[in-house]
């Protein structure tokens, strides 16, 4: 047989061997590459695992701040300098009747939204302030110079079945695209589940006692 187990699938060149095997076909190796990179787009949309939470730190001194390359999400956004807080979020349409409202006055910034590819913030700041963005990344591609990231040593089946389930239209395989699509669906839920399994561990409830 030519297929490879998940056991042997450690770095891009093993993948792609493997999607070749699974497949039974030696004539794809210029398209399953594609397959790859159109899974790594389904899967940053799919998968919010804690090992995907980065931490960026800059200066806001203006209205806009522009969001890190890798952004796929925010978590979190605060202020770090002085008195540190958290920026709440809040609608695009909320932020510009409260400049409405205050006469576009500057301050100390309170709200946030994301737009397009920038954080805006209400109000503009008034001065510099050093500010955290928490927020999900995008997983580092693999490439024929980036042959392994984390997703791959943790879960090489989401990859595995990302790209079958994208190879499945250009091979005109309609028989195959739900049986993929649902090993695709159950690797990524079980690793999902795992993450949050793993993030709030511990965090029971517990009862708040007040006194009076």
């Amino acid at each position: 047989s030519k297929r490879n187990t998940l056991m042997a699938i450690t770095t891009y060149a093993e993948l792609q061997t493997s999607i070749t095997g699974w497949l039974n076909r030696d004539d794809l190796a210029s398209v399953v590459p594609d397959f790859i990179t159109l899974a790594e787009s389904s899967i940053n949309r799919d998968l919010r695992h804690y090992k995907m939470v980065q931490r960026s730190n800059a200066t806001l001194d203006s209205r806009y701040v522009q969001v890190p390359d890798d952004w796929l999400e925010t978590i979190r956004f605060s202020i770090t300098s002085g008195t540190s807080y958290r920026i709440e979020p809040a609608s695009i349409d909320d932020l510009i009747q409260y400049r409405q409202d205050s006469n576009d006055q500057s301050g100390r910034p309170r709200l946030y939204a994301n737009v397009g590819e920038e954080i805006e913030v209400w109000p503009t700041p008034d001065t510099e302030y050093q500010m955290q963005l928490m927020y999900y990344a995008k997983t580092p591609s693999l490439s024929a110079t980036n042959s392994y990231n984390w997703l791959l040593q943790d879960a090489p089946d989401v990859y595995l079945y990302g790209a079958l389930l994208q190879s499945a239209p250009y091979l005109q395989d309609d028989a195959r695209t739900q049986i993929w699509a649902s090993l695709y669906t159950s690797a990524i839920q079980s690793l999902q589940k795992a993450s949050d399994s793993t993030r709030f561990a511990g965090s029971g409830l517990r009862m708040r006692v007040t006194s009076y």
